[in-house]
């Protein structure tokens, strides 16, 4: 077989193939980590983000309403067994959900499970050194929904 043809057919079968993301893009997600307290929700509520190392990201999020503890989530960012980042969460009284990177710049990562019930996509913006917004979307009973989660950064206790 002709090299040139052969060349040919594997830069396109390349080219074809999906943006997958390389563990060393989980270092560009640097601003994620530390603390982020609700703007909007009572005291106590917010994120943690550890920074990336060995291979992940690891983070905390509490809700507390009535100043008590209503709802948390474990999460985790890093590369699947295929290579491919994703955002996965073990929100309380749920199933563990895994949410593949569908969209990835120096200041916004979106994840996306189309099989989720809801959510079906979850985001993290940083809109400005200090200030951080998380939103999780998709369709609930068949109508489109978004709720945002705006958060500035604090310090750790």
């Amino acid at each position: 077989m002709n090299a040139i043809p052969l060349a040919r057919a594997l830069l396109c079968a390349a080219l074809a193939q999906p943006a997958m993301s390389q563990p060393h893009d989980l270092q560009r997600l640097q601003w994620l980590a530390g603390c982020w307290a609700s703007a909007t929700a009572e005291p106590g509520s917010g994120e943690v983000w550890m920074a990336p190392a060995g291979g992940s990201m690891l983070g905390v999020s509490r809700t507390v309403k009535g100043g008590r503890t209503v709802a948390h989530e474990f999460m985790q960012i890093r590369p699947l067994a295929d290579g491919v980042l994703a955002f996965i969460a073990e929100p309380s009284g749920q199933r563990r959900a895994e949410f593949r990177v569908k969209s990835f710049t120096d200041n916004e990562v979106v994840f996306e499970n189309l099989a989720h019930d809801f959510p079906h996509r979850v985001a993290y913006r940083l809109e400005a050194p200090d200030t951080l917004r998380a939103r999780i979307e998709g369709q609930r009973n068949g109508q489109p929904r978004t709720i945002e989660f705006p958060m500035r950064r604090t310090s750790c206790p």
